[in-house]
């Protein structure tokens, strides 16, 4: 079962008729837009995560930089929440990832940790030329944004939340939002609840046509976000922007600052190197 909300300045009009011709509604009564309750569900998310200091997880990463839809990631993940006077950003979060796929790219490692490296990513290069090759770069540089749609700061469930709500309150001002709600949904066998927003025509101030965000259940996390773009021509199939999936969470499992080392013996960077 689903449940559909929309909302236009088509229902305002309906009540601007309607008190003309001397029906009114209570004057308390307001149209909510059908994207606060995603918002409020949000917040309320964002929340839940503040009890999560730090998780591992697969991470299932497709973009399209530019026109081009890239080939699918695989990347293994360790996530810390940090906290503290030297920190600064909304959600600031420390990472190592280890690409697992495709081929180019499997066994490159990145670590990222807040002042740091001097603020800098630490990288292997991996793949299947110059697979030792260790350098830093910046996180929002051009070489670290070549492949992606977000530097490594934005990583995270907590950074997946900020970003969308900050999108729904740009929408939530303006009309032509379709929400619907899908229990049952899956994502990776576990049982989550679909929540899909759609703006159905074309505007200058939306990010996109589509979004699907999965929650699951149980974890009361957002494990899936994928967003698409309006179809190239008129009947066609919406274009999809990002989509990414977190797999095989676990929560609490006490990462300490040895995870985001590069000289940690279980990595492959080279222990030489100096940021």
């Amino acid at each position: 079962m689903n449940t559909t909300r929309s909302f236009s300045a088509s229902a305002l009009l309906v009540g601007w008729l309607l008190a003309g011709i001397g029906w009114s509604a209570k004057p308390d009564v307001q149209i909510q837009h059908p994207l606060e309750p995603v918002l409020r569900q949000a917040h309320d998310l964002l929340q839940r995560l503040e009890t999560v200091e730090d998780y591992t997880c697969t991470i299932v990463r497709r973009e399209r930089i530019g026109e081009k839809l890239q080939d699918y990631e695989w990347i293994f993940a360790k996530l810390r929440h940090e906290r503290g006077p030297d920190v600064t950003g909304e959600s600031p979060v420390s990472a190592y990832l280890q690409f697992l796929g495709p081929e180019d790219v499997a066994g490159r490692e990145v670590i990222y940790r807040p002042a740091a490296y001097g603020n800098k990513l630490i990288v292997r290069r991996g793949g299947t030329r110059f697979a030792y090759v260790t350098t830093s770069i910046t996180p929002d540089g051009e070489l670290a944004m070549q492949n992606s749609r977000y530097p490594i700061t934005a990583i995270g469930l907590k950074n997946l939340l900020n970003r969308l709500i900050e999108v729904g309150e740009e929408d939530i001002s303006r009309g032509e939002c379709i929400v619907e709600y899908f229990p049952g949904a899956k994502v990776d066998a576990r049982l989550c609840t679909l929540i899909r927003v759609t703006h159905p025509y074309r505007r200058p101030y939306f990010r996109y046509h589509k979004a699907d965000i999965f929650v699951d259940d149980a974890l009361q996390a957002p494990v899936r976000f994928a967003s698409y773009d309006w179809p190239d021509k008129e009947g066609g199939e919406p274009c999809l922007l990002e989509e990414y999936t977190y797999t095989d969470l676990r929560f609490n499992v006490g990462l300490s600052d040895r995870d985001f080392d590069y000289r940690n013996s279980e990595y492959g960077f080279r222990k030489d190197y100096q940021p």
